[in-house]
């Protein structure tokens, strides 16, 4: 689990912990809701992951003004003086959670209807690279020369069923022809 996360608000980023509280720039949440901010980076306990799958939930504490600034104009010799002031307007927000994944805040409404496609699907899955769902295409174009013909084939289903990324789709199509023409 991650101890702490940079978040993105209205512009800004900051750094944030379970519990901790803090003053952003004025957000539209009212008081007492709860809001997900953008993740862009997770870590803590020596591991960094620089793109998140979890969640951070924080809550709206209140809507409060800053400190006055004071501004002070004046020309010398013309009396020539004007003073005005300005209060930021802020949001105090508590951080309430950091972690809570976004694909088990999702899934549960897609996974039972769906339950029986995957059992039949996991014998393929088996075949699969480990973390091919996380490859890019070009990660695919390179690393597949090294794969068996039933990795390969497993790949190709699954981009075919899931991904369908005409890149992956080629890459993964003349890799098979390669293989089947070295052995035959």
């Amino acid at each position: 689990m991650a101890t702490y996360a940079i978040i993105s608000l209205g512009g800004k980023q900051y750094r944030v912990r379970e519990g901790e509280r803090l003053l952003v720039d004025r957000l539209t949440t009212d008081e007492g809701k709860t809001f997900h901010p953008d993740v862009l980076f997770t870590g803590g306990d020596g591991s960094a992951n620089l793109s998140p799958r979890v969640q951070v939930t924080a809550k709206v504490v209140g809507h409060v003004r800053g400190a006055k600034v004071r501004i002070g104009k004046r020309r010398p010799k013309s009396g020539y003086r004007r003073q005005t002031g300005f209060r930021s307007a802020l949001s105090q927000i508590e951080i309430q959670s950091i972690g809570a994944s976004k694909r088990s805040a999702e899934a549960p409404a897609k996974e039972t209807p769906a339950a029986a496609p995957k059992e039949q699907a996991a014998p393929a899955q088996a075949q699969l690279p480990r973390g091919y769902a996380d490859f890019t295409v070009a990660d695919i174009t390179d690393k597949s020369k090294r794969w068996t013909l039933e990795q390969l084939e497993a790949a190709l289903e699954y981009e075919r069923s899931n991904a369908n990324r005409k890149g992956a789709i080629a890459a993964l199509g003349s890799a098979i022809a390669a293989k089947q023409e070295k052995e035959g």
